[in-house]
């Protein structure tokens, strides 16, 4: 048995790594603001302020905007997810299970890129419940109107992000689920269910915090949010290396990324506790 696997299924496995994270992997990835090639071990993120237009008299000089720049800093961090192929069993592997070992591990990487997005999103102090309560079509529309009070644009970048229990409760929304008031299709999220209603491209996904209230009852912490509320900073996108380790008789795979999530504008990130 060689010590050393070939390159053709070297470069193989890992570009079948990469698409499976970009089309599996990461369901949030493409909703937030995003920032790749990153040098060093942190990077920051841009809050732009509002301009206001002002009249100048004939031949004065043009009124400055002195928009704010406020940097918010976002810091990465190192992420493995590394598997063993046992030297037996490589003599076994066909396409489709090479397939099936990469999925996995763009499966654990894109998880943990959702999470860090998630993670960040929790930070947001801006809410609409004091206490947790079951998403009602009030509750949103009072997320909705926090959101147009906060001047955050409506610019088809608004998102939503609930739990299996709260899609259910959306469903008996009757604007969210007939097609008299909206359309079946929302924005493409592999293995997600969505739909687009009042603006906002809502996405089931499951990971979203979760807690009990006073009386025990469990609950999901959801968000409403913009794309540009929230970064994600790449370093290194998904890079896979194998090696051969004759004491185990077997190669090691390891998928490893660096990437990083941080909330850049609170205002833009509306927090929900809904009941399960």
């Amino acid at each position: 048995m060689t010590n050393t696997i070939n390159n053709s299924f070297l470069q193989h496995f890992q570009a079948d790594v990469v698409t499976a994270y970009q089309q599996i992997g990461s369901k949030l990835r493409n909703t937030v603001r995003v920032k790749t090639d990153v040098q060093g071990s942190s990077t920051t993120f841009q809050i732009i302020g509002t301009g206001t237009a002002q009249t100048k008299t004939r031949n004065g000089q043009v009124p400055v905007m002195e928009v704010a720049h406020t940097p918010i800093t976002c810091t990465l961090a190192d992420y493995y997810a590394g598997e063993w192929i046992d030297s037996l069993d490589e003599l076994k592997i066909g396409h489709d299970e090479r397939r099936a070992v990469a999925q996995a591990g763009a499966y654990a990487l894109g998880r943990k890129t959702d999470n860090l997005l998630i993670t960040a999103m929790a930070t947001s102090t801006t809410t609409v419940t004091a206490n947790p309560t079951t998403l009602t079509k009030s509750l949103i529309l009072d997320a909705f109107d926090t959101l147009n009070t906060n001047d955050i644009p409506d610019d088809g970048d608004r998102y939503a992000l609930v739990g299996p229990d709260q899609w259910n409760d959306l469903l008996g929304i009757t604007e969210f689920s007939s097609a008299d008031y909206v359309g079946n299709q929302g924005p493409y999220v592999a293995g997600c269910e969505t739909r687009k209603w009042l603006g906002i491209n809502w996405i089931m996904i499951n990971g979203l915090p979760t807690g009990t209230d006073s009386n025990n009852n469990p609950y999901h912490t959801c968000f409403v949010y913009h794309k540009n509320a929230v970064g994600l900073a790449i370093g290194m996108d998904i890079k896979t290396d194998i090696t051969w380790h004759g004491d185990y008789a077997a190669h090691f795979i390891n998928n490893m990324m660096s990437q990083g999530a941080c909330l850049i504008d609170k205002n833009g990130v509306i927090t929900m506790k809904c009941l399960d």
